[in-house]
């Protein structure tokens, strides 16, 4: 096996490493800049390596998509090896899962974060009941059904953390890719609802209306959607990945 190549001690993009079923892996790191080698695939630079300690044949040739982009399932059509082509789609659609406009929402801890650091919610607040906040500093005390934009104040219909079980906040994307299987984990929704809830939930479609200057999810609504049910159809195959900083 060829082992992974240190990363780099200068950054702290996250390295990937997806396992093929064959033994073989692709290693890649996640990338906020235009820059690097090897195969891209939306914010993912991948590197094919086999078992043997050579390459493993050429990779699959994937288009570029660009920060504020998502690629279309018809991109992966390249990707012959059905679960295979899952992984990567699903890596596809992490990007926005993983994005600030919605893992805020769904954090770790028992109150919200905000802006592109993840910084702790300004007030302070704590979840609640159903996520909802506590009596008299209720979510929908300040989040309305639309953002406020004079006020700064983001809303949407149903403003809510999403429940802890439902945390995104420091999850690799194979480690989401199996809680949105998890029904203990996903609402008690089959993978069809989550294909429809990621498809019409207006509170989803605020992340790419966020208002305020504030950075929106990469794609739109309507292509998120279609990567999650693209994946779903293929088989909903996870990444099997590593994370080191």
């Amino acid at each position: 096996m060829v082992p992974l190549s240190a990363p780099d001690a200068r950054s702290a993009e996250p390295q990937i490493r997806v396992v093929r079923g064959d033994g073989s892996f692709y290693q890649g790191e996640m990338l906020s800049k235009r820059s690097g080698s090897g195969v891209r695939l939306g914010g993912l630079a991948l590197i094919a390596f086999g078992c043997g300690g050579g390459a493993h044949g050429p990779p699959p040739t994937l288009p570029t998509a660009a920060k504020d982009a998502l690629l279309a399932p018809r991109d992966f059509a390249t990707i012959t090896d059905r679960d295979e082509r899952a992984r990567a789609i699903f890596l596809e659609a992490s990007r926005v899962m993983l994005h600030p406009r919605c893992k805020n929402c769904h954090p770790a801890g028992d109150g919200p974060t905000q802006g592109d650091d993840g910084r702790p919610h300004d007030p302070p607040v704590v979840r609640g009941p159903g996520g909802a906040g506590v009596p008299a500093l209720e979510c929908t005390s300040c989040h309305q059904d639309r953002n406020a934009e004079l006020a700064r104040v983001p809303g949407a219909p149903s403003w809510h953390l999403a429940p802890l079980e439902m945390a995104w906040e420091g999850k690799t994307p194979g480690a989401l890719c199996e809680q949105l299987k998890d029904r203990k984990r996903n609402g008690d929704k089959s993978l069809g609802e989550i294909a429809e809830h990621t498809a019409h939930d207006e509170l989803v479609a605020w992340g790419w209306a966020p208002g305020h200057d504030r950075e929106p999810a990469p794609g739109t609504q309507a292509a998120f959607a279609a990567l999650v049910d693209a994946w779903v159809n293929d088989g909903a195959a996870c990444p099997k990945d590593e994370v080191k900083r």
